[in-house]
């Protein structure tokens, strides 16, 4: 008896076969976004320095 795979799955294993380089451009597009070094503690310090303090009551017009 064959293993059921559904539509989907048909479909995204006939795009990686007919696209062979799919996988890698997701990961390169991941990489740009989402995967970062870690901050230094130079950087960190930096940012903190940077931030503004916010008021109280931000909708005032004070």
């Amino acid at each position: 008896m064959a293993r059921y795979q559904s539509e989907f799955t048909q479909f995204l294993n006939e795009l990686k076969t007919q696209k062979p380089h799919l996988e890698a451009d997701q990961q390169a597009g991941r990489a740009l976004l989402w995967d970062k070094e870690p901050l230094t503690a130079e950087d960190q310090r930096r940012a903190k320095a940077a931030k503004l303090k916010q008021r109280a009551y931000v909708y005032s017009n004070d």
